[in-house]
């Protein structure tokens, strides 16, 4: 509104400057720089002005295509009149300019029947006594012009060499005792060459314009679609880093505090001791969330607040868990492998959502982790013995199962894949596969329907 605002004066003072305006072109382009009044209408208002109304313009180019080749004959050697306009020349001339007022519609068609009519002058030159040049062929060369801005460049060279031909025909059929030909009329054919050259150049041109126009739009919008899908990914990261610590960090503290209020109603000196976990436990959600939060504000100029956790940290995590009342039996079998960076938080981020679960769910004080080392693969196996339940069951604890999904989301983006299932007999398991290095795991990946079984 404010833009609009300020271009009316200058709208204004065009209008007033320059009668024929129309308020349709603008004389003043983004930087602010703006044209003389009468420059404006002289130079931007005709090219306006002939692409808002093809009709008139072609009316108003095809009277003087008629009148241009109508007074060349009247010359005998231009520019000295020598006659009235003969009859038939007129005749055909009138027929040559209302082709061309078809030549948008069928550049070809136009092409051939102004050159027919050119033709036609050339021949009746001698019996109605004037020269046979350039401006007579006026109508075929802006017929020609037109196909060659309209069409491609093969169709220009043919029509071209059609046009010229034939003049050249006419010029050596203009006397009756045999092939002559003026230098005049080879100037005709140069001529005649040279529009059809230019046009098609400009053509070209344009086309050049236009293709970089569309590769620079293609450009722009592949650049915002990647913004947004890096983005949207980024936005994805952190609600699943902000899921896995409040998810893990509250339940660990409603569990403690649940400890801590019963003991308090039934063994008060236990209390104590259950309550002094708590603290720990919510300043280490505290904390996590800060550093999560933070890569909201992180520039590019700061290093991370801490390394994010992996394994290293995992006796520290079950600890956290032995003091919410859950104990976690861990197994390792073969040799300990090093993790990349991307794949070690992720192995985290699985067991603790996991064991999360067993403590919100599952209603069992135990639980037991399993940590397999075969090959290129580091399969992760947590289960635990709680009533049986299923995916969907355990979805609808969450609320909308955003754990078992970001799990799955995390095991896909480091190249390994995940599968949680009830255990045929008791309880729950979910099953993790990722790769220890580069590679990624064999075999088929495996679906959301495999899951529920």
């Amino acid at each position: 509104m404010t833009r609009a605002r300020r271009a009316a004066p200058v709208r204004a003072a065009r209008r007033h400057a320059c009668p024929g305006h129309v308020g349709r072109d603008r004389t003043q382009d983004e930087e602010g720089t703006t044209m003389t009044g009468q420059g404006a209408c002289v130079i931007v208002e005709p090219r306006q002005w002939t692409r808002r109304h093809p009709r008139e313009t072609d009316n108003t180019l095809a009277v003087l295509l008629f009148a241009v080749t109508l007074v060349s004959t009247t010359w005998e050697q231009p520019p000295y009149v020598r006659q009235w306009p003969p009859l038939p020349a007129l005749v055909v001339c009138a027929v040559s300019a209302g082709m061309f007022l078809q030549h948008r519609r069928h550049p070809r068609l136009t092409v051939v029947a102004t050159t027919t009519c050119s033709t036609v002058l050339g021949v009746l030159g001698p019996t109605l006594g004037y020269q046979f040049g350039s401006t007579v062929v006026s109508t075929a060369i802006a017929a020609l012009v037109s196909l060659a801005w309209r069409t491609d460049q093969r169709t220009t060279g043919r029509y071209t060499a059609l046009c010229v031909l034939t003049l050249l025909a006419a010029s050596a059929a203009r006397t009756s005792d045999g092939i002559h030909v003026q230098p005049d009329e080879v100037g005709l054919v140069a001529i005649v060459l040279l529009a059809a050259a230019i046009a098609d150049s400009a053509r070209s041109r344009r086309d050049y314009v236009a293709a970089v126009e569309a590769r620079a739009v293609l450009a722009e919008r592949t650049r915002e679609d990647e913004a947004r899908h890096r983005v949207a990914a980024e936005r994805m990261r952190i609600a699943r880093e902000l899921h896995d610590v409040v998810a893990h960090h509250i339940t660990l503290a409603h569990a403690q505090a649940t400890t801590a209020d019963y003991l308090l109603a039934t063994r008060p000196d236990r209390a104590g001791p259950a309550m002094s976990h708590l603290v720990p436990t919510l300043a280490t959600a505290l904390k996590e969330l800060r550093a999560t939060v933070g890569l909201l504000r992180h520039n590019g100029h700061e290093g991370p607040l801490e390394p994010a956790p992996g394994l290293a940290r995992l006796p520290a995590l079950l600890a956290s868990f032995a003091h919410a009342g859950l104990t976690v039996h861990r197994t390792d079998v073969g040799p300990e492998r090093q993790l990349t960076p991307g794949v070690d938080l992720t192995a985290f981020r699985i067991i603790q959502e996991s064991l999360t679960n067993v403590t919100k769910h599952a209603g069992t004080p135990a639980a037991r982790l399993r940590l397999t080392y075969t090959g290129d693969l580091l399969t992760i196996t947590v289960s635990d013995d709680g009533p049986p339940r299923t995916v969907a069951n355990t979805a609808a604890g969450y609320g909308l199962g955003y754990g078992l999904i970001g799990m799955r989301e995390r095991a896909r983006a480091a190249g390994g894949r995940l599968r949680a299932r009830p255990r045929t007999d008791h309880g729950f398991e979910v099953i993790a596969e990722l790769p220890t290095g580069t590679a990624r795991p064999a075999g088929p990946s495996l679906t959301d329907h495999e899951d529920v079984r």
